[in-house]
C-alpha cells in the first residue's frame, strides 16, 4: 500500500527493510530451535502419490517471475503496480489454461460432462475460492479510512500523537514522528489488520516520498501482526489447516514473535542512522 501511495520506492525499501526483516525472522527462529517444547519427532502420514504435471515447475517459477515483473514493469511504465500484477494474473492464468487438460464448454452448461470437466479449470477453480466477504471488509474499511482522512480527523489525530508521545528517535530526523508511535502502530496490527493500519498511517502523516518514517511503518506494520496468530493472514490460514490453539501460539510463540520484532526494529534504526549519515 505504501508503495502504490507513492510513500516509498523499491530500491530502499530494500535497502532499510533488508536486513531488519532477516533478523526478525533469524533471531526467533534460532531462539526456538533450543526450546523443547519444538523438539520432536514428526509423524508423516503416507497418502497416495498423486500423478505430478510435467509442468508444475514451469508453473511455479513463471508465476514467481510474475510477481518479480510488477516493479520492473511500474520502473520501465510508470504505471500503477495493479497494472503490471493484473497483466502478470493474466500471463499466468493463460498458461495454466493452455497446460492443463480441462475442458470447459460456454454453450453446453447444462451438458453433464462439460460440467465435470469445468471443475478442473485452473481459473475456473481459482474464482469458485474468492472470498467476496474478505473484499468487501477490506473495501468497507478503506472507504471509513478515506472519510476520516477527508474530514481532518486523521491528520488531527496525528498531531495529538506528536504533542503527547516521547519524542524516541526523532533527535535523528529534527522532531519528526516518534519511533514510539511507529512501534505501537506494529502492536496494533496483530489485534487490527495491518492494512487499515498503513492505510491510516497515510491519512495520518505528509512526509515525502522515501522518508525513513514511511519504512518504519512497512516494517512494524508488516511483522507486528506475527505476536498474536490472528494478527496476520498467514496466521488464520495456519490456524485452520494446523488446528493451532489460540491460547497454545500466545503462550509459546507470541513471545518469540516479540523478540524478533523488537530485534528488527533495533536494527532498522541503525540502518536508518547509516542512511542518513551518507546522505548528509
Amino acid at each position: 500500500m505504501l508503495w502504490i501511495g507513492k510513500k516509498v520506492t523499491t530500491g530502499h525499501l530494500i535497502g532499510y527493510l533488508f536486513v531488519p526483516s532477516l533478523l526478525c525472522m533469524v533471531v526467533p527462529s534460532l531462539i526456538a530451535s533450543f526450546l523443547p517444547v519444538f523438539k520432536g519427532e514428526l509423524e508423516i502420514v503416507e497418502e497416495k502419490e498423486k500423478t505430478k504435471s510435467r509442468f508444475s515447475g514451469t508453473m511455479l517459477y513463471l508465476g514467481l517471475g510474475a510477481i518479480v515483473f510488477v516493479p520492473i514493469f511500474k520502473m520501465i511504465t510508470h504505471l500503477p503496480p495493479y497494472v503490471g500484477m493484473m497483466l502478470s494474473l493474466g500471463v499466468v492464468a493463460t498458461f495454466a489454461e493452455i497446460y492443463s487438460s480441462s475442458k470447459f464448454s460456454m454453450t453446453e452448461f447444462d451438458d453433464e460432462e462439460s460440467e465435470i470437466h469445468s471443475h478442473h479449470s485452473p481459473v475456473h477453480q481459482s474464482l469458485s475460492k474468492i472470498e467476496l466477504p474478505s473484499i468487501l471488509f477490506f473495501l468497507g474499511i478503506l472507504m471509513a479510512v478515506a472519510a476520516l482522512e477527508s474530514l481532518g480527523i486523521l491528520f488531527g489525530f496525528a498531531d495529538s500523537l506528536r504533542e503527547t508521545m516521547p519524542q524516541l528517535g526523532t533527535e535523528i530526523h529534527e522532531g519528526g514522528v516518534s519511533d514510539l508511535v511507529v512501534l505501537l502502530l506494529g502492536v496494533g496490527s496483530a489485534v487490527i489488520d495491518n492494512v487499515p493500519l498503513v492505510a491510516a498511517s497515510l491519512g495520518m502523516f505528509s512526509e515525502p516520498i522515501d522518508h525513513e518514517l514511511w519504512h518504519f511503518i512497512a516494517y512494524s506494520a508488516g511483522t507486528g501482526g506475527s505476536m498474536l496468530i490472528i494478527g496476520s493472514a498467514a496466521g488464520v490460514v495456519a490456524m485452520g489447516m494446523e488446528k493451532i490453539d489460540f491460547f497454545w501460539y500466545l503462550r509459546k510463540i507470541s513471545w518469540l514473535a516479540l523478540v524478533g520484532f523488537l530485534v528488527g526494529a533495533a536494527a532498522f534504526m541503525v540502518t536508518r542512522t547509516l542512511f542518513l549519515e551518507k546522505s548528509i
